[in-house]
């Protein structure tokens, strides 16, 4: 088991920018394919970008404001996200897994979710 723990939410206004990270216990992190997602009020959780254990593979909802990165050597995760608007408000979720994939059911380890909320 690799815990992870997800600091980094809280209240912006639209237009700011926030970056989250992903902080993994454990020695076998670089391994994995991280990514994170995120879920609104009475929606499914959705993807929001994912990257390969090289950081050489990525997807990204919106490359124009989200950016994922990691940092193996301190076995994080992070997304970096630019002029956040009402409709970016959810509970963001990171986790990890054996390979990338924009599915929920690639990833076997789950952060505890963090709120971000976007005020207009």
């Amino acid at each position: 088991q690799v815990p992870l723990a997800e600091p980094g939410g809280g209240v912006e206004q639209a237009g700011a920018a926030l970056k989250l990270s992903c902080a993994a216990s454990g020695r076998t992190f670089s391994r994995y394919a991280a990514a994170w997602f995120r879920q609104a009020p009475g929606k499914e959780r959705e993807i929001v970008a994912v990257i390969g254990w090289n950081a050489g593979n990525t997807y990204n909802v919106d490359p124009g404001r989200f950016t994922i990165s990691r940092d193996n050597a301190k076995n994080t995760v992070y997304l970096q996200m630019n002029s956040l608007r009402p409709e970016d408000t959810a509970v963001y979720y990171c986790a990890i897994g054996p390979s990338i994939s924009r599915s929920t059911l690639a990833y076997n380890l789950w952060g505890q979710g963090t709120q971000v909320t976007v005020a207009s």
